[in-house]
């Protein structure tokens, strides 16, 4: 994790964000895949490899607050048609410190590679795990920067059991690292208190802009 992007992710993990100073840093995209905005409070990073005098002058002409210029969907849709990518949505950015030791949750493997879980998880993440657990599903692998990021499902029949903070709360103990992250739509309610119950802290926002 030597690149600008990592490095500050891996501060913000620790609690030194970027200085809330209401100006944007644009550095370029730690690999061909990840690229997009990280807004934290009242300072964002746009990581593309796009012309970064292209991206302040973007940037000044959107309309609105200039504190929320990076997540304005003019910027967003003007950045997604420079760029030739498109977005899923904006996530709140979360993250979890490791737990030692195992797991409480009883979870099996999954090493099939035709798995639809781990051929979608390859499509975003690197080196992807996945375990299932009865009535859920738990998704490990490096994602944006190299960070190693958390993506669970639970069955319609298992909501509401407390399974999703249980498989939450896994990935801390089985991520190879210091934190572990997780994005989570902010509308999706259940999602974003399902990974807080775990431990997970918000960072910010996060726009990724997926290439293909």
């Amino acid at each position: 994790m030597g690149d600008e992007v990592a490095r500050i992710l891996a501060g913000a993990a620790y609690g030194r964000f970027p200085p809330p100073d209401g100006t944007t840093t644009i550095v370029g995209q730690p690999n061909p895949r990840d690229a997009g905005v990280l807004a934290f409070t009242a300072h964002s990073v746009v990581f593309t490899d796009e012309d970064p005098a292209w991206v302040g002058a973007t940037l000044a002409a959107a309309s609105g607050d200039p504190l929320a210029a990076s997540m304005n969907p003019g910027f967003l849709s003007a950045l997604m048609a420079r760029t030739g990518r498109h977005m899923n949505t904006i996530d709140l950015l979360t993250v979890a410190d490791h737990r030692p030791g195992p797991p409480e949750l009883e979870l099996d493997e999954i090493e099939d590679p035709d798995h639809p879980r781990v051929v979608r998880a390859m499509k975003f993440r690197d080196d992807v795990r996945v375990w299932s657990a009865d009535g859920g599903v738990l998704v490990l692998g490096r994602g944006v920067a190299g960070r190693w990021e958390a993506a669970i499902e639970v069955d319609l029949e298992a909501r509401g059991s407390g399974l999703g903070a249980r498989l939450a709360d896994a990935a801390r103990h089985l991520v190879p690292d210091a934190h572990v992250w997780a994005q989570q739509s902010p509308g999706n309610a259940r999602s974003v208190r399902t990974f807080q119950q775990a431990g997970y802290r918000p960072i910010g926002s996060e726009a990724l802009l997926v290439a293909g």
